[in-house]
């Protein structure tokens, strides 16, 4: 058994910490309507959690819609998400769309798994969005995907870039938000335990990407058993550029 109030100490620490990084990056403004992509993962069931422990002690108000996407994946079942969002009270939409089919197909013919399924759910979040009226898209990265995608890129694409906690999408219709860019994966996980989401299954995605990004996540655990504050270190490093080091040209120099 858990000790008693460990959730509502967990969440109330969760709630400052995402409130701190809606201050620091704007994350969260006045008359905000945001879908909140919610996937049966915990991640997406944490981000909303916290969303809705948040929201009534802001000094203005949002609106949260929660949006889950049924890709098609076969045994999908996602009865125990939509049980849960209904318990929740707040509005929500469930939206079939097979993109599963679609990915298999472009694997077939030699394409990308990964950014198929990435730019596939995007698009689907994205649409459902406008339908809904909806200017902000708020998405569960939390910090291990922050430093994971920074060693991803460092490794295997040759430059410097992680994720931002805000960005427009190309069209500048829509804004994408990370409010958990900050929090820990382990809170999230014990935050899922101890508030028992009901997690729906997804096997493991057999895509290079997603392979890469599991080496990475054994490399920087391997390393932080022995250096604890290895992850906390480095999102502190991406807070903390100095483009005077780097070897960048087109990098704007600062006079030292």
């Amino acid at each position: 058994m858990p000790p008693a109030g460990e959730l509502d100490a967990l969440q109330e620490r969760l709630i400052r910490q995402v409130r701190r990084t809606s201050l620091r990056y704007g994350v969260l403004a006045p008359g905000d309507r945001i879908i909140v992509a919610v996937s049966g993962g915990k991640d997406s069931y944490g981000l909303l959690r916290i969303l809705d422990l948040l929201a009534p002690r802001l000094p203005f108000s949002i609106e949260l819609v929660a949006l889950h996407i049924d890709e098609g994946r076969p045994g999908y079942d996602g009865a125990p998400l939509a049980r849960w969002l209904e318990d929740r009270g707040g509005p929500f939409e469930l939206v079939a769309d097979d993109t599963y089919s679609v990915v298999q197909r472009v694997v077939r013919q030699g394409g990308s798994q990964c950014s198929a399924c990435s730019r596939l759910r995007r698009g689907v979040l994205y649409s459902q969005a406008r339908r809904l009226g909806c200017a902000k898209v708020a998405l569960g990265h939390h910090r291990d995907d922050a430093v994971a995608t920074l060693l991803m890129n460092l490794f295997y694409c040759g430059r410097i870039q992680s994720m931002p906690a805000r960005y427009l999408t190309k069209d500048g219709a829509l804004e994408v938000v990370r409010p958990l860019i900050e929090v820990a994966e382990r809170d999230l996980r014990r935050l899922a335990e101890l508030a028992r989401f009901p997690i729906l299954p997804r096997p493991a995605c057999a895509g290079r990407e997603d392979r890469a990004r599991r080496s990475v996540a054994s490399l920087l655990d391997s390393l932080e058993r022995e250096h604890p504050r290895l992850r906390a270190t480095m999102l502190a490093a991406l807070k903390n550029v100095r483009p005077t080091h780097l070897l960048d040209t087109a990098l704007k120099r600062e006079p030292r």
